[in-house]
């Protein structure tokens, strides 16, 4: 007889460390698995800490049978999508199980059953905790390990989610740039032309006034992606938190912001790929995980870099300035980590339909090597 698979919710710190070391046991014996570091997932999930909370309602639950943690997954109302779409949409994330679908079941319902008592007609996911942060199941892509802040899945989760019914609302897709390849010819000829336009400059954030620089970005990012898929804005806070992690993370040069004749029009934020410096450090560290993390972080090269944002002004979409933009901006930044012996960019994540930026990709170079998943059902 089958033990009974119990639901409940994370209410104390052992339930939060319970809920961030379950995947270490999911995952055990999969090679391309990434621990994430404790104590960012500590505050990640800690309504203190993490600016979501102030935009949103959240629960977290963790699964159980025979006392044995089995499954996690969080539920949350995002205000700010119910403000922009008002379709009483609830999203679910930080979605993993052991290989059963009963577990998946139990956890799916619940995450259900608790967004239909706040109104929700809809639910999709998964977003850790938003769409501007960790999205989808990986559904293809199993053979490499995922990049600074992208999910990771087993194959298995795909199964089990549309068993039990959802449905695919939408793919996104992650690509990767081999920097050591030289770029195609004809595309190579439309990157000098916009070099050689007076109309484009690039320049690099500045840290003395990074704040400046931020408010920027997240003004041409609420305006570049506020026509995409499920789009919803950047606060204020949330900016000056991504700021505060990008002040340790990366040098000036990692973020570029690109202006047609003077006004700031574009711009991107590339992030070291410490999943290379951290996925020996088992999500810990203490006693001598910091002592590595630091001396990677600064004394030694990423092998590989990922451009998490990058976005033009909608009033360019579809124009060959647009187009010039996107290319300048996108060759411009991998060139120069070229130069300090990175050897692979990825540029994620791209919405499958969004063909005039994944025309440009491609035309760079980029090869698609994994798709993510987002998935809805009726609640």
């Amino acid at each position: 007889m089958t033990s009974q698979i119990v639901v409940r919710d994370v209410v104390s710190k052992a339930d939060r460390d319970k809920f961030i070391n379950l995947p270490l046991k999911v995952f055990a014996n999969d090679p391309m698995f990434v621990p994430q570091l404790h104590f960012e997932r500590a505050e990640h999930i800690n309504p203190k800490k993490n600016p979501f909370f102030d935009h949103a309602d959240v629960q977290l639950f963790l699964a159980e049978r025979d006392r044995e943690v089995v499954g996690r997954i969080s539920a949350q109302v995002n205000h700010l999508h119910i403000d922009v779409y008002n379709d009483a949409t609830g999203q679910f994330g930080f979605l993993d199980a052991i290989d059963d679908g009963d577990v998946f079941t139990a956890l799916l319902e619940k995450a259900a059953q608790w967004l239909a008592g706040r109104g929700m007609k809809r639910m999709q996911g998964p977003f850790n905790f938003s769409i501007n942060e960790e999205t989808g199941v990986l559904i293809d892509g199993f053979d490499t390990p995922p990049s600074i802040m992208m999910p990771h899945s087993l194959p298995y989760y795909q199964s089990h989610l549309e068993a039990h019914g959802l449905t695919k609302a939408k793919d996104v897709i992650a690509y990767d740039f081999n920097l050591k390849l030289e770029l195609p010819r004809a595309m190579a000829m439309m990157v000098r032309k916009a070099k050689r336009s007076k109309d484009f400059t690039i320049r690099p954030a500045s840290k003395k006034h990074l704040a400046r620089d931020l408010d920027i970005i997240m003004d041409i990012f609420n305006d570049a992606w506020s026509q995409n898929w499920n789009f919803v804005p950047w606060t204020k806070t949330e900016i000056t938190a991504l700021g505060e992690a990008l002040k340790v993370l990366v040098s000036e040069d990692y973020i570029a912001i690109a202006s047609y004749k003077g006004e700031p029009v574009a711009m991107s934020v590339t992030l070291p790929n410490i999943n290379d410096w951290i996925k020996d450090l088992n999500g810990r560290l203490l006693p001598f995980g910091l002592v590595k993390l630091i001396w990677r972080l600064f004394m030694t090269t990423p092998q590989n870099v990922r451009m998490p944002l990058m976005g033009v002004r909608k009033e360019f979409h579809g124009t060959p300035v647009g187009s010039a933009l996107a290319l300048k901006v996108i060759d411009q930044i991998m060139q120069d980590h070229k130069k300090r012996g990175v050897k692979h960019g990825e540029l994620s994540w791209i919405l499958e339909d969004n063909m005039p930026m994944r025309n440009v990709i491609e035309g760079l170079g980029g090869e698609p090597y994994k798709i993510y998943r987002v998935y809805e059902q009726a609640i």
